[in-house]
């Protein structure tokens, strides 16, 4: 199974003026900004090579973006991990004795499949999986 470093996560409280540093002082585009209600959470996505920042602005007050920000202020939120198959994975790491924050994957940015790993089981990070509802080689692909 290949795994790769899809995204870190970033808490902020506003996406357009955390992007500036990105955009302006790095020279990134902003590729989109995506609301996935069922998280809570706005997504801005800017490409780093194989890889992306994502920016996590919360929707509202409640929401697992908007507890974090309240209790530890804007910072890398997860890292996320790109799986070939999310549901394998999550059997794998459970075998392990890992204690995962959800039974099945959910829908998440991009309408991808994800699942979290309890920071308790990863060495202090809140981990991430991810698969893809497209092929990896058609990641930022114009149609």
């Amino acid at each position: 199974m290949a795994i790769l470093i899809d995204h870190i996560g970033i808490a902020v409280r506003d996406i357009q003026q955390a992007a500036r540093l990105y955009t302006e002082g790095l020279g990134l585009r902003l590729d989109y900004i995506e609301e996935v209600p069922s998280q809570g959470v706005r997504v801005g996505s800017l490409a780093v090579g194989e890889s992306t920042i994502e920016l996590l602005e919360p929707l509202g007050a409640e929401g697992p973006i908007a507890d974090f920000l309240e209790k530890r202020g804007e910072g890398i939120h997860h890292i996320c991990l790109l799986v070939d198959d999310i549901r394998a994975a999550m059997a794998a790491l459970q075998a392990q004795g890992a204690r995962l924050l959800q039974e099945k994957p959910a829908r998440g940015a991009g309408g991808s499949l994800i699942a979290f790993v309890h920071p308790r089981s990863a060495n202090g990070v809140l981990l991430e999986l991810c698969q893809r509802s497209e092929p990896p080689s058609t990641k930022g692909a114009e149609t």
